[in-house]
């Protein structure tokens, strides 16, 4: 029995586990973040475990115009097709950090001539030239000591993840804006409904003006004024018009095509049934896709971090070369050609011009930032919940204010032409009761399209649409 090697690998597996009590590898453990409770600022809808991101768009909504629009962005937009190649490239990586066990093999061939000085240390014993065929293998493995392969594996895997969580935060995005940019189309229809209906009933107050001042009820200001508000009103359309092509061209990039016309249907047939529950703060952390992607991207900082201090210990490593070599080609591949070399060893840096230390620092600082940016991330997903929410309450409070606004302004419409008929007050009361109408109509459509799009806004910010 060979003491002598059995002492020499025995030695080297106690240094080995003597140095790895110095140093293993940490398990990520989720940081501990700030108190999540309260952050909604809100007590009036229940905080449960049932949140409204559960819900899928398709569920939520049920138009079917807007759904089709929905499908049809998922499938073309040009993001969420750039998001799937950062997801097949991560994935790549990935796999490279799984074969990190494994170990590596190459294959050489190579024939070389030599020709020797006379003079030489060789030369007198071979005369012109020495000829050689070599053909090699090699293989080399490395010993996991410190976790250094499992924590590359695990940071691969995170940076995975983290694109996985990237493609669904652009989904959910996507989801929301087809959504709000289809609403706002809706309402910029009816707005432009009203207004052509406001410029025919301006054209025909225009010619009874103007008939009420050959009657000597009215004066030329009077005439001017109303065809002031006729002019107002077409210029209005002017915008209208113009607005509703701009947004359908938006909306066709996020459809992933040529800009066009967009398919729609109604602003009053548009009803979102869905229960608002907000579930508890602590489901951010696994609804948000931009959460799950930054504590991901800080998993990844982690392991890293793992790895760079795992460079300050030594490496055990095995290596085995062998082959067939001869200076004769015709017995290259003969038995008595072949050759094998077997070498095992701990390589300990020492000096490396500080580039191991420096790596170490900098993966500190980058796993610092990472935590900051996850902490960040996370409050700013809970500020657009409470403002999307009190946006919605807000709107919804506006709109029943915006309806009783509107009855006010017909009746004032109403009894102000009335009055005029009796002689009672000049026609500058009806204009202005007219104007504060048409205003009043805008105001009230705009309101219901903001409501819907708080709806949508607190549906993104609790991280629906992904699912």
């Amino acid at each position: 029995m060979n003491y002598k090697r059995i002492f020499k690998i025995t030695a080297i597996a106690g240094f080995a586990f003597l140095m790895q009590s110095c140093f293993v590898a940490k398990t990520y453990e989720r940081p501990e973040v700030e108190e999540t409770e309260g952050l909604y600022r809100t007590d009036e809808l229940p905080q449960d475990s049932i949140s409204m991101a559960d819900v899928s768009w398709e569920e939520l909504f049920t138009d079917p115009y807007l759904q089709d629009h929905i499908k049809k962005g998922l499938e073309n937009n040009l993001d969420i097709r750039i998001a799937i190649q950062q997801i097949v490239a991560a994935e790549a990586y990935m796999k490279q950090g799984k074969a990190g066990y494994f170990p590596t093999f190459s294959i050489g061939v190579d024939a070389s001539r030599q020709f020797l000085a006379q003079n030489s240390q060789f030369g007198s014993f071979f005369s012109g030239h020495i000829d050689q065929f070599q053909l090699t293998g090699n293989l080399s493995w490395e010993a996991d000591i410190w976790g250094k392969i499992r924590s590359n594996r695990r940071a691969f895997l995170a940076s995975y993840l983290q694109t996985v969580s990237a493609h669904q935060a652009v989904k959910t995005e996507l989801v929301a804006s087809i959504a709000s940019a289809y609403y706002q189309l809706l309402a910029l229809d009816e707005q432009l409904k009203i207004t052509e209906e406001t410029i025919e009933n301006r054209r025909s107050s225009l010619e009874t003006t103007r008939a009420l001042k050959d009657a000597g009820n009215v004066t030329e200001v009077g005439v001017k004024q109303t065809e002031a508000q006729l002019h107002t009103a077409e210029a209005l359309l002017v915008d209208l018009k113009a607005n509703i092509k701009i947004l359908e061209n938006t909306m066709s990039i996020l459809l992933g095509e040529t800009p066009g016309t967009i398919e729609r249907g109604s602003l009053e047939n548009q009803n979102i049934d869905t229960e608002l529950r907000l579930g508890v703060p602590a489901q951010l952390l696994q609804n948000r896709p931009d959460v799950v992607a930054a504590e991901y991207g800080l998993i990844n900082a982690f392991e890293l971090t793992n790895v760079a201090k795992s460079n300050f210990y030594p490496s055990l490593t095995l290596t085995a070369t062998g082959g067939f070599q001869s200076i004769d080609f015709d017995k290259w591949l003969d038995s008595g050609s072949l050759f094998a070399t077997i070498t095992g060893g701990l390589v300990q840096p020492i000096f490396n011009r500080r580039q191991i230390k420096s790596e170490y620092e900098a993966s500190k600082a980058r796993q610092e930032a990472s935590l900051l940016e996850f902490r960040k991330t996370l409050l700013t997903a809970s500020k657009e919940v409470s403002d999307a929410l009190y946006t919605y309450q807000a709107e919804t409070e506006k709109i029943d204010i915006r309806k009783k606004e509107l009855d006010a302004y017909s009746l004032a419409t109403e009894y102000s032409e009335e009055l005029l008929n009796n002689g009672m007050i000049n026609y500058l009361e009806v204009l202005t009761a007219k104007e504060q109408m048409l205003n009043s109509e805008l105001n009230y459509i705009n309101s219901r399209y903001e409501q819907l799009n708080a709806i949508i806004s607190l549906y993104k910010a609790l991280g629906g649409g992904w699912k």
